[in-house]
């Protein structure tokens, strides 16, 4: 039992997010560790928590309830803008949600007064990455359909970068968020307490001292959990970027051709594979594929060894170069990127084996 599973390494987990968060504290910068991509973990959200961060953001509710059933005790930001069907249950389980969206809010208003509760609100602006944000010339009268809403207060303005369509933290793009902030403060006497520039992308910019000194909020995962920062996904310095390593089981091993025989339509997923010709090879297949893991996502540990291709169940692997050292039976290890992290996580078929540093060995057996 226990074949696929995916290896937490939680002190490695901590010590990356002590790098980070020591950086940004240097820039009196608070982070939000975000585990979004480990649906929620509770686990990687202690090792977030004892690495620095004053906060956990998550993108779905399941997750914070699940984070809040297993003891973790800390503010929870709500990453993802709130549907109106989540409102009643945003109220009373988020201390911190990101919106964009009057309708929202004023159902986020009407929730808390219900409750007697005043709710927390960052405002979305969009930068240019045409993701979730006001407008910037909407910004004004947006803020001025809320700011009179009882239930609900505004304590910062934020951005999202990078996540959709690439677009890269930059002086400019930081400097217009402060802008706004400073003419949000002034036309409605407000005292912003954040300015949430981001996430792992906007690390380049920081490192370099070239951040705005009113940025004071980051919302950080990926250079957490793989130890990258994702405007060019390049190691971050002091981190690790094999917390988390994926190991499949080798089903079958057999030297075979390496093109098809007959004619050749498209695959299972519609796909037409490209097959070139190296003469006989050694297959292996494993028990992971499709349903589990994005297969473009995942690297070979040993790199002799090279992916060939997948189905939904499993994955065709060119184990040639290994020279008869790999047998059925052996588990073969992965690094996987942060979609293919994502997906694993995601898996109920992949068993997540979370440890502390140093039990690695244990772990994998």
């Amino acid at each position: 039992m226990g074949n696929p599973h995916i290896t937490i390494d939680l002190g490695k987990l901590e010590k990356n997010a002590r790098s980070i968060t020591r950086l940004c504290a240097e820039h009196a910068i608070q982070v939000t560790g975000v585990t979004k991509c480990t649906c929620g973990s509770p686990e990687v959200a202690g090792a977030m928590l004892r690495g620095g961060v004053s906060s956990i953001g998550e993108s779905r509710m399941q997750n914070i309830h699940r984070l809040k059933a297993a003891g973790i005790d800390t503010s929870f930001m709500l990453l993802r803008i709130p549907s109106l069907s989540d409102v009643e249950e945003v109220i009373a389980n988020v201390d911190v949600s990101l919106n964009s969206e009057l309708a929202v809010i004023n159902a986020l208003s009407e929730a808390a007064l219900r409750r007697g509760l005043v709710h927390a609100i960052i405002i979305m602006v969009d930068l240019g990455d045409l993701r979730e944000g006001v407008w910037p010339d909407d910004l004004v009268p947006f803020v001025r359909e809320v700011v009179g809403l009882e239930g609900v207060r505004i304590v910062g303005l934020g951005t999202n970068l990078t996540c959709f369509a690439g677009v890269i933290p930059s002086e400019d793009n930081m400097r217009r968020l402060v802008e706004q902030a400073c003419e949000i403060e002034r036309s409605f006497g407000l005292a912003l307490e954040y300015l949430s520039a981001g996430s792992s992308s906007a690390l380049p910019l920081l490192a370099a001292g070239k951040m705005p000194r009113r940025i004071n909020h980051l919302r950080i995962g990926e250079a957490i959990l793989l130890g990258l920062e994702t405007a060019h996904r390049s190691p971050w310095p002091d981190t690790y970027q094999d917390a988390f390593v994926l190991y499949s089981e080798v089903i079958e091993l057999k030297r075979k051709a390496s093109v098809p025989i007959g004619e050749v339509s498209g695959d299972a997923f519609g796909r037409k594979p490209v097959f070139v010709d190296k003469g006989e090879m050694d297959r292996a297949i494993l028990d992971i594929g499709r349903e589990d893991i994005d297969v473009e996502g995942v690297r070979p540990v040993d790199p002799r060894l090279s992916i060939l291709g997948a189905t939904s169940g499993v994955l065709v692997m060119d184990v040639t170069a290994a020279q008869g050292s790999i047998r059925v039976g052996d588990l073969l290890a992965f690094s996987p990127n942060y979609a293919a992290l994502l997906a694993a996580m995601d898996s109920q078929y992949v068993e997540k084996r979370p440890f502390p540093r140093g039990e690695h060995d244990a772990a994998t057996r």
